[in-house]
């Protein structure tokens, strides 16, 4: 997967070997052989590509396009968690992974957003209430 998220990573910023090796201090050719899978950079280098195409770590060497729709690495912090089915009464099962990244748990309660053109999001409704909070202080303190 490495090899495959170096490649697509690489294109995607429009970057040729020569100028993705120029800035890790390395030569064209030792991208060429990390793109083939011949050989793997040191980890010290998986950093700074990690840094240069603002993804995780992880990502860069974990991430399987084939699992998520075929799209490439995210950035960091942005999450594809997969597809869910809409239940008959509206109902759907938000995935572990998700679950677990934003520390949602059983009776947690969850606030619907929505944007006709964007779409929906989800946010845990106490996060959501100290946003509204700070805004309201804001705008008090601000007409005063």
């Amino acid at each position: 997967m490495f090899k495959n998220n170096l490649l697509s990573l690489r294109k995607l910023n429009n970057l040729t070997q020569e100028e993705l090796a120029e800035k890790l201090n390395v030569s064209r050719q030792a991208v060429a052989k990390w793109e083939s899978g011949e050989t793997v950079p040191d980890i010290d280098r998986c950093r700074l590509l990690a840094e240069i195409f603002d993804v995780s770590l992880d990502d860069l060497a974990n991430y399987n396009a084939n699992e998520h729709l075929g799209l490439n690495v995210p950035p960091k912090g942005k999450h594809l968690f997969g597809v869910v089915t809409v239940g008959e009464k509206g109902q759907i099962v938000i995935p572990a992974k998700a679950r677990k990244t934003f520390d949602i748990s059983a009776g947690d309660s969850l606030v619907v957003l929505g944007d006709e053109t964007q779409g929906m999001a989800l946010i845990k409704s106490d996060s959501f209430l100290k946003l509204a909070d700070l805004i309201r202080h804001r705008e008090t303190d601000s007409s005063d």
